[in-house]
C-alpha cells in the first residue's frame, strides 16, 4: 500500500474504557471529527495492545489499516500519543501487513470451534493434572508424548507477548516462521520448542484427555476441554498496521531482541 494517504475525513476511533483513553477521544474526536468504522478509511486505536488486539480482530475482514496510540500499559504494538499532527502521522507511518492463526479444536464430545488468533494460540491444563500431548506437523508424528502444562504456537507479531514469557525466540515480523513453545516442560528434559516454516499444518492431539483436560484459546477465544487442535497459518486474511517511522513493529521487535 505505496503512498498510502487515507482521506482526513475518514477517520473513525476507538478507546479502551480506562479514564484516560476515553479522555484521549473525547479530545481527538473534537479536533479531527470522526465518522464509523464502516465508513473509515482508516482506524485510530487510543488504549494499550488489547484494546489493539480487539480491533484488529474486527477489522480482519476489511483490512482496513490501524493506527494506534498508547493510552494503556504495554503498548508494544501502539505508537507514542500525541494530539499533533495526526493526519500528517498516520500519512507517513510506515506499514507492517501480519496474518492470523487459523485454530480449529474439536472437544472430547465431537464438537468442533474455530477462531483466529493474531499473537498466538495456547494450550493450558485445566486442573492439577499436568497434560500430556502429542505434537504432528504435516501429519507427521513429531513427538509422541509431551508432558507439560501446556504448549504454544506464536506468529512473528506474537513471538513478544505470552511465548517470550514461556522464554519462546523472538521472531522478525517478516519471517516466515511459527514459534512452537512448551509451557513448563517436564519431559522431554531439554525440549525448548521448535521453529516451524509458516506454511505448516501443525495438530497438537490431547492423550488421557478425561483425566486430564486441556483447554485452548486463540488470543481471548477459549475453547475448554478439547481432544485436538489444529493450526495454520490463514495468509487469506491480512491486517495492516500502522506506525511512525523508526517505530515499526520489524525495529521494535529488533530492540527487544538487544533488551532495548
Amino acid at each position: 500500500m505505496p503512498d498510502f494517504k487515507p482521506d482526513p475525513k475518514k477517520i473513525a476511533f476507538v478507546a479502551s474504557p480506562a479514564a484516560e483513553a476515553q479522555d484521549a477521544f473525547t479530545r481527538l474526536t473534537e479536533r479531527y471529527g470522526a465518522v464509523g468504522t464502516d465508513e473509515a478509511e482508516v482506524i485510530v486505536a487510543l488504549g494499550g495492545d488489547g484494546l489493539m488486539l480487539q480491533t484488529l480482530h474486527k477489522s480482519i475482514s476489511t483490512g482496513k489499516p490501524i493506527y494506534g496510540m498508547n493510552r494503556g500499559s504495554v503498548g508494544f504494538l501502539m505508537n507514542e500519543y500525541a494530539e499533533e499532527a495526526l493526519i500528517e502521522r498516520i500519512w507517513t507511518a510506515e506499514q507492517s501487513v501480519i496474518h492470523p492463526l487459523a485454530m480449529t479444536t474439536v472437544d472430547i464430545h465431537g464438537e468442533r470451534h474455530d477462531a483466529l488468533a493474531i499473537n498466538e494460540v495456547s494450550m493450558l491444563r485445566q486442573t492439577s493434572q499436568i497434560a500430556k500431548l502429542r505434537i504432528l506437523v504435516d501429519n507427521q508424528p513429531r513427538m509422541d508424548e509431551l508432558v507439560a502444562d501446556g504448549i504454544l504456537v506464536a506468529t512473528p507479531a506474537g513471538s513478544t507477548a505470552y511465548n517470550l514469557s514461556a522464554s519462546g525466540p523472538i521472531l522478525p515480523l517478516n519471517a516466515p516462521l511459527l514459534a512452537l513453545t512448551p509451557i513448563s516442560p517436564f519431559r522431554p528434559r531439554r525440549w525448548r520448542g521448535a521453529l516451524l516454516p509458516e506454511r505448516v499444518s501443525l495438530r497438537i492431539e490431547v492423550l488421557e484427555s478425561a483425566k486430564r483436560p486441556v483447554s485452548a484459546t486463540a488470543d481471548h477465544h477459549e475453547v475448554r476441554d478439547v481432544a485436538s487442535v489444529d493450526v495454520k497459518m490463514d495468509t487469506s486474511k491480512s491486517m495492516v498496521l500502522l506506525h511512525d517511522p523508526g517505530h515499526s513493529l520489524d525495529e521494535r521487535i529488533l530492540r527487544e531482541q538487544f533488551g532495548a
